[in-house]
């Protein structure tokens, strides 16, 4: 095996052990699980570990160059038309292209599907516009973000209530495995060109402003619509019985991904096949990686897809619902905090986030700490949903004092953790959130007789929303420990000096004649 396979499928599987071990632990104590849908996890999770290690190859053979030179090529074209008029296209064929934005779809049947995923696609095209064009002409992110989540928030409180929390989640579902190391590359390439000593810290933001589209876009899709019928697609778990079932299981489903897969890169590689044949900016030797990348990031998402749908929902349908149906069901938030801690290290597009951060920072901020902040954050976001699921508090009790909070750090951390923590936000909430969490909070919701669209739907904006503010905390402690380091070496430099000064007056009294 290829020597970088293996590391990636290392990390892998020691990002998928931890909620492996977590749901194997509760089936042989709290929530005994059928054995059906054990061994549809167990399978599920072989897909995950192997299919996330070809991913994370992929993305960086493929998808981060790709990103990088695109950003690089068209801001040295210094125009801004072509700029605008690509990037739009980019957003909006990449958004199509991501797989869970079927899932959403699926669930407004009152509105056309394809309606659905046309609006979203039309706001992450229009926002990736803003996002870059925010870059080029230095305008503060803070500013932007403040900006848009007030019109947001404006919009939300004349929109359908039952729609709400879908189109919060749909920020989060549309910033997937396909999105987030495309855009986060075009913010590096974007920065290069630039190269003032502000570059670094904007290199990061074009996800969080490519989360707003989807909401704003879908919610004045629901005032326009007006669903108030809108239902939810219940989880259906198939009967398995033997070994085979569960092979079965995964066999009918493969090829349904596979195509899945294929049509939503196929696009980007056309887009990348245009653009190598006008600027021919990679040779034959970086084209060949670059095609072998494609590949890998192929059968990575084919791998993952099957085996979060297939394993992973009917196990997180499962035990939310069987968790809700206890004596105490307020066991649903620390268990629910527990499986958040883990299960968002299991996100592809994180590890991605996590290596980019690192490299631009040169360390500074750690894969480590970054990893500690993300869990720290969705931990908070499953206790906040699961509190939404028990009690049926509307989503603005917590979406909008964490907004409000999140945007007033911004004014008192450094710029860059400002930009990582909004697009962690985006990050954070991917596929494992709407195959394992979102069916975790659904079937809790259903055994607690709840309104599944308004109570368990809105934990994909939680996940979604808690990494804003302990990634800036983060940051804040950063910066403290900055000034704590910087007054230490200003008083050892004092010292330093001192010294220099008595060492003087020494010499000079030696050099002074007795008597």
């Amino acid at each position: 095996m290829n020597q970088k396979l293996r590391e990636k499928t290392k990390e892998a599987l020691s990002s998928v052990m931890p909620i492996t071990a977590i749901v194997f632990l509760l089936s042989i104590t709290i929530v005994p699980l059928p054995v059906s849908i054990i061994m549809l996890f167990l399978f599920g999770a072989v897909f995950l570990i192997i299919g996330m290690g070809f991913f994370s190859l992929g993305a960086d053979m493929a998808m981060m160059p790709m990103g990088e030179s695109i950003g690089v090529s068209l801001t040295r074209s210094r125009k801004l038309w072509l700029i605008v008029a690509v990037y739009f296209i980019m957003g909006f064929i990449i958004t199509i292209a991501e797989p869970d934005l079927q899932v959403l779809a699926s669930q407004v049947p009152s509105i056309p599907n394809m309606a659905l995923i046309l609006t979203i696609a039309l706001g992450v095209g229009i926002f990736l516009v803003i996002a870059v064009l925010r870059i080029l002409f230095k305008i503060k992110l803070a500013h932007l973000l403040i900006g848009f989540y007030m019109l947001l928030f404006a919009i939300s409180a004349i929109a359908p209530e039952n729609f709400i929390p879908v189109a919060f989640d749909s920020g989060g579902v549309t910033t997937g495995p396909i999105t987030v190391p495309f855009i986060l590359a075009i913010g590096v390439g974007l920065a290069s060109i630039r190269g003032d000593k502000d570059s670094q810290d904007d290199s990061f933001g074009l996800v969080a402003l490519c989360s707003i589209g989807p909401i704003l876009a879908v919610l004045i899709l629901g005032i326009s619509y007006n669903p108030q019928e809108a239902t939810y697609t219940p989880v259906v778990i198939e009967n398995i019985e033997t070994m085979q079932d569960v092979f079965h299981a995964f066999m009918v489903e493969f090829p349904l991904y596979a195509k899945e897969v294929a049509l939503a890169i196929a696009p980007i590689v056309l887009f990348f096949s245009i653009y190598q044949t006008f600027s021919r900016r990679f040779n034959k030797r970086n084209l060949i990686r670059i095609g072998v990348g494609f590949l890998y990031t192929l059968i990575g998402l084919i791998l993952f897809l099957t085996g979060v749908n297939v394993g992973f929902i009917p196990a997180g349908h499962f035990l939310g619902s069987e968790l809700a149906a206890l004596d105490h069901p307020w066991l649903l938030v620390p268990l629910g905090m527990i499986i958040g801690y883990f299960i968002v290290a299991a996100e592809p597009a994180v590890h991605v986030l996590n290596k980019q951060v690192s490299e631009i920072t040169d360390g500074a901020i750690s894969t480590k700490a970054m990893g500690y902040s993300l869990s720290i954050g969705v931990a908070f976001s499953l206790a906040l949903a699961m509190i939404r699921v028990l009690t049926g508090i509307s989503i603005f009790w917590v979406i909008i004092p964490g907004y409000m909070l999140a945007l007033a750090l911004t004014f008192v951390v450094p710029k860059i953790f400002t930009g990582i923590a909004f697009d962690s936000g985006g990050v954070a909430s991917g596929p494992m959130t709407t195959t394992f969490l979102l069916p975790f909070a659904m079937g809790a919701c259903e055994s607690l007789g709840g309104n599944v669209l308004t109570d368990a739907f809105g934990v994909v904006a939680m996940v979604a929303m808690t990494p804003l503010i302990t990634i800036q905390l983060m940051g804040l402690i950063y910066k403290y420990k900055m000034k704590a380091a910087s007054a230490i070496k200003t008083i050892d430099t004092d010292n330093e000096d001192d010294m220099i000064e008595y060492s003087d007056d020494l010499e000079y009294e030696e050099d002074i004649p007795n008597g």
